[in-house]
């Protein structure tokens, strides 16, 4: 029997929302604070996705300003598929709240955005049988729309919301058989997660909730995937149904560390009584019927391409004079926008952690720029590799503290830059013994410079337990002083220890 392996979207992919059109599956995720917001995947089979673009991937659709947060932006995208459309609705956090986007194609090109004046956040689209569009939003309220216009038709009405846990969010509605189905998230998007349901014979209600809430939530369990909630329901092509959900893989000692953001997992649903009924969600489940692998995402980037892989991403906004894969073929030139990744408006091009353990490394040709790579969570919470005036040195920025922990004279260029991630104990380049910081944290963080180590730091000040938000880490190459060249990315996956 075929199994596979959780999370089938690893690192910083939360919220997921999927939807199925014949034989294909495509899949969207909350991108927060970056751009290109809202990642979009391709599968055939549940398990094996591939990004084919973005969403939104050009500034009239995302306008993120400097005064935008880390972890505003775009929250809980639902995607869906009516009438050989396809719409995605969600909120930008921050600015001017719900709008919709449609495409006939889902690698685009996506429409401008059609605001919905509808309050709230995890907007979600239903459509009933006679053509009327119903928008569910977290509270829990319920609105019909116009979805060309984002005009409110009716309402907004309460509906259910929950079984009395805080955060009565991410609202799901469907028409299965005679039955209206609305799915939520509760208990809030940490270690109380869980994912509830309840029943009507019409979107207005009255609803009846299951009678075993919630039906999901890896809650007080010694489980190695935790936060498990936000919820999405899809009906495979051989008539079996599926679950898509957030949920983190915490490390270390109490209360854990989870490096990575909230991951996309997948979990098998049986129907019992007109109820949907989901085990535990588990590292390793039966596969479905169908099985189609896709091609392994090279590790190496040359920057020979016309444009950036879609993967790249970048905070707020990616101004057009910022990069350039022309100014030197086979190469991407950075140039800075802002003096410190201290601040909003920094020049940086990164892509999610997505793996435990990983190698990164990339080529750097820094000419007169201080540019190098960076391990980052938010402007309060990142770890540099930096090269500038012939010298490397390694800083550490977390919360209101910044420390450059190590530094050595480096040659003129080109230089290999090098970020590994390791879970085991963390050791530093000396051999120094820091029992503390060995037992705890959930993993290393090490930086070389061609191959030499310069630093080794604990890696549970860039988890989202010390810096907050909603958002994993990302790494990345940056500029904030000149120009600098980059010749190739590296990003390796390494078996956890």
């Amino acid at each position: 029997m075929r199994t596979y392996d959780n999370p089938v979207l690893g690192g910083f992919h939360p919220d997921p929302s999927v939807c199925r059109v014949g034989d294909d599956y495509y899949l969207v995720c909350s991108s927060f604070e970056y751009f290109p917001g809202v990642p979009l995947f391709h599968s055939r089979d549940l398990v094996h996705w591939r990004q084919i673009g973005n969403v939104l991937d050009r500034p009239g659709q995302l306008e993120l300003p400097d005064d935008v947060p880390a972890s505003a932006g775009i929250y809980a995208p639902t995607l869906r598929h009516h009438d050989g459309r396809f719409y995605l609705i969600t909120t930008v956090v921050g600015t001017r709240g719900n709008f919709i986007v449609t495409s006939e194609r889902p690698e685009g090109p996506w429409s401008d955005p059609v605001w919905v004046d509808v309050p709230s956040i995890d907007p979600d689209l239903a459509w009933d049988e006679d053509g009327n569009c119903w928008c569910t939003v977290a509270g829990c309220l319920l609105a019909r729309i116009d979805p060309e216009t984002g005009k409110v038709l009716e309402g907004p009405l309460p509906v259910w919301s929950g079984t009395g846990l805080e955060a009565p969010e991410a609202p799901h509605l469907y028409r299965i058989g005679d039955w209206w189905y609305l799915m939520l998230a509760e208990g809030g998007t940490a270690h109380g997660h869980s994912v509830s349901i309840a029943r009507a014979r019409s979107p207005r209600g009255p609803w009846e909730p299951a009678p075993d809430n919630p039906v999901l939530s890896h809650r007080s369990t010694d489980s190695p995937i935790q936060c498990t909630g936000h919820a999405d329901l899809v009906e495979a092509a051989d008539g079996t149904w599926w679950m898509v959900l957030l949920g983190t893989r915490p490390r270390g000692y109490f209360p854990g560390f989870h490096v990575l953001g909230r991951e996309t997992f997948l979990t098998p649903v049986e129907w019992v009584e007109g109820w949907p009924t989901v085990g535990p969600v588990r590292e390793s489940h039966p596969a479905p019927a169908a099985w189609h692998p896709v091609p392994p995402q090279p590790e190496r980037d040359d920057f020979d391409a016309a444009e950036l892989a879609p993967y790249w991403i970048s905070p707020r906004r990616r101004p057009a004079g910022s990069w350039s894969l022309d100014e030197r073929p086979g190469a991407l030139t950075l140039h800075a926008t802002g003096g410190s990744l201290d601040r909003p408006g920094h020049t940086f091009v990164g892509r999610r952690q997505q793996h435990p353990e990983c190698r990164v490394e990339a080529l750097l040709e820094p000419g007169n720029g201080r540019a190098g790579l960076s391990v980052r969570i938010d402007e309060a919470h990142h770890y540099d590799l930096e090269i500038a005036g012939g010298e490397a040195s390694v800083i550490a920025r977390i919360g209101p503290a910044r420390q450059c922990v190590a530094r050595r004279s480096v040659a003129a260029g080109p230089l290999t830059l090098g970020v590994g991630v390791r879970t085991e104990p963390l050791v530093t380049a000396t051999g120094e013994d820091l029992p503390g910081l060995r037992a705890g944290g959930p993993d290393a963080i090490t930086f070389t410079v061609d191959g030499e180590e310069l630093a080794a730091l604990d890696g549970r000040y860039l988890s989202t337990q010390v810096a907050g938000g909603f958002t994993g880490r990302v790494i990345g190459m940056y500029v904030t002083e000149g120009s600098a060249g980059f010749d190739w990315f590296t990003y390796a996956a390494e078996p956890t220890r």
